[in-house]
């Protein structure tokens, strides 16, 4: 099924699955799903908790982790990505758990000096487009600490 929103690709801040971490984004806070009875935390978001049906808070996170994948960009695979080529996204372990892993832009780093492991932290930073004038969601980003 085809994306149709007029602000694609910008993310869908209304989502219920995801609007709680659009809108810790905007008040410049890492949240993630925690269930209530078993403390797990669920990343990607869930109606409920996949280990025992409790529910979720969005529970802040320290926003430190380290790098554990990363591709760099080089070819726009849709149009809207062409004035950002190259550009870097990476899977960030975050510190709170091995198992929670954010897929996330990487900024203000050379590729040439990532490696896996490196302590990486949370940046907040607008999430714009040409093609969406005039639009943003700000997003949490990940810089090498």
């Amino acid at each position: 099924m085809a994306i149709t929103r007029a602000e694609f690709p910008l993310p869908d801040v209304d989502d219920p699955l995801t609007a709680g971490f659009f809108a810790g984004a905007a008040r410049g806070e890492l949240v993630i799903p925690r269930c209530d009875t078993c403390g797990a935390w669920v990343w990607y978001p869930e109606p409920a908790c996949p280990h025992d049906g409790g529910a979720l808070t969005w529970t802040p996170v320290s926003g430190h982790g380290r790098l554990f994948t990363w591709v760099v960009v080089e070819r726009a695979f849709l149009p809207a990505f062409a004035d950002r080529v190259p550009f870097v996204t990476a899977l960030v372990v975050l510190d709170e758990d091995p198992a929670l892993r954010l897929c996330t832009y990487l900024v203000d780093a050379e590729p040439a000096d990532l490696v896996a492991d490196a302590p990486a932290t949370v940046s907040f930073r607008p999430l714009e487009f040409t093609t969406v004038p005039g639009a943003s969601v700000i997003v949490p980003m990940f810089t090498l600490s």
